[in-house]
């Protein structure tokens, strides 16, 4: 937990309710759920994750120190709207961020992207932090002689911000890894994978966190990306329970006018559905061009508008609509496969537990298994014992996990057993189970037989066992092999 930047500790009771907003808008967690759900037992980063370690989880599973919450704690309302931090805000929050670390926390996390607001719609504390804030803290946690940096940046300026992130590692001697996308049109990514293998190569350890897919919004009448709100007349029925409002959106009058606000809008629909797609109940994540609903409206001879309306009614209006749109700008998955087979990245990026009415993409192990192992027939695919080793081991190392992701005497005993034959994803859905009846998008997956946490089995054919061995992992774990690893 932790990533980007936003999580929950060190703060003060007085900013319980900002660091809400700032998870609500960058993560897509409602709020009240946050609020229903949090404790808030603690102060501290020490604090928090003590406060973790007393719950019991299925599996394990770390948290990290994060700039949003340290900027705000140390800074107050100037740390918010991202004014410079002085010197000895500098290094009281590389004090806090160090003390976390040494408390147990895995890392330190940062986001410098515009795509991150609160749910006020402003831009994350940490967006315009200075080179000398970044670097001072990863100096401080680098004392520590633990921990690893992560990073997710717009590269506004790329030739700036790719020295900050090396004077970041140099400073610190840590690791450090940054979230990598197709974000438009063309080979830009490939700038950074040559920041990789050009920091690699003078003994710097960075490395690229990639999707196994296209990063993709997921469309459909109760999640947080429905087009139909926008129209006046849809939002006279947008609090009925789902049946009543599927009935009535399905009578002629009511479709005519919803598809009537729709077109009086600047930009009509505002959606390219020459790129969006249906969610099969065996969903293809790399989808034609000829599957889009443009291209089946223009089939049928109906406006493409007309059916991305059906189609959401369908399933009693279950249904869900795909957008992939990072990695996916040529139509197909050919920069996100020259992302994964580079030698300086892991796969990441999939967000389970985040964006919970927005993307779907905790089922990326699964795609790496099944789609690029076995399934892909529109380019070439991996070795299925490369991709458990970069799914595995290579992720563990990159955050400092010596002791786990090998199959080997003296290392964890955490191990799924996977039919690969039968290994499979379904289709997404929406489940009301978060506090105060919060929705979030769930993916059923077939194939994993057994799923084994410490030596013990929490799961038998996707069913919970009830065992919950699960343990907060307190920052860097040995290699159980080799002295002082």
């Amino acid at each position: 937990m932790g990533n980007c930047g936003v999580g929950f500790a060190p703060v003060r009771a007085t900013d319980h309710g900002r660091l809400i907003e700032l998870m609500e808008g960058v993560e897509d967690l409602p709020g009240t759920v946050l609020h229903e759900g949090l404790s808030w037992e603690w102060e501290s980063i020490p604090d928090y994750l003590d406060a973790l370690e007393r719950r019991s989880h299925d599996i394990d599973f770390a948290a990290q120190a994060c700039h949003g919450p340290l900027r705000l704690y140390v800074m107050g309302q100037r740390g918010a709207d991202r004014e410079p931090a002085t010197s000895d805000e500098i290094a009281a929050m590389g004090r806090l961020a160090a003390e976390g670390i040494q408390a147990g926390a895995l890392g330190f996390t940062t986001s410098r992207t515009l795509n991150h607001r609160t749910s006020r719609g402003e831009p994350t504390p940490t967006l315009t932090a200075a080179r000398e804030e970044l670097v001072g803290i990863a100096g401080a946690i680098g004392a520590t002689g633990l921990g690893v940096l992560q990073v997710i940046s717009d590269f506004p300026d790329f030739d700036h911000e790719a020295a900050t992130l090396l004077e970041m590692m140099r400073a610190s001697g840590r690791p450090l890894s940054v979230s990598l996308a197709q974000g438009g049109p063309g080979d830009g990514y490939r700038r950074t994978l040559d920041l990789l293998a050009s920091a690699n190569a003078e003994g710097l350890e960075m490395r690229g966190q990639v999707a196994a897919r296209a990063i993709g919004l997921v469309i459909g009448l109760e999640g947080t990306v429905n087009p139909l709100r926008a129209s006046a007349t849809y939002r006279t029925v947008e609090g009925l329970r789902l049946d009543e409002r599927v009935r009535r959106l399905s009578a002629p009058e009511m479709r005519r006018q919803v598809l009537q606000d729709l077109a009086a809008r600047p930009g009509g629909l505002r959606q390219p559905l020459d790129r969006v797609f249906e969610l099969h109940d065996r969903p293809d994540y790399e989808p034609d061009a000829s599957m889009s609903i443009a291209a089946r409206a223009a089939a049928k001879g109906v406006a493409g508008e007309e059916l991305f309306y059906d189609l959401l009614l369908e399933d009693g209006g279950t249904a869900l609509l795909y957008l992939p749109v990072l990695n996916y700008f040529a139509g197909s998955l050919e920069a996100a496969a020259e992302m994964l087979a580079h030698p300086n990245t892991v796969p990441g990026l999939g967000d389970g537990g985040a964006h919970v009415g927005t993307i779907c993409d905790a089922s990326f192990p699964t795609t790496m298994l099944t789609h690029w192992g076995r399934d892909r027939i529109r380019g070439p695919r991996f070795e299925l014992p490369w991709l458990v080793a970069r799914q595995c081991r290579a992720t563990a190392e990159a955050v400092g996990l010596l002791d786990r992701g090998l199959v080997a005497p003296g290392y964890k005993a955490d191990l799924n057993v996977i039919d690969f034959e039968r290994l499979g994803l379904e289709r997404p859905f929406i489940r009301h189970d978060l506090p105060a009846g919060g929705k979030r998008l769930m993916q059923p997956a077939h194939g994993y037989s057994h799923t084994i946490v410490s030596g013990v089995e929490t799961y038998t054919d996707g069913a919970p066992t009830g065992a919950l061995p699960g343990r907060l992992v307190r920052g860097h774990q040995p290699d159980p092999t080799k002295e002082g690893s």
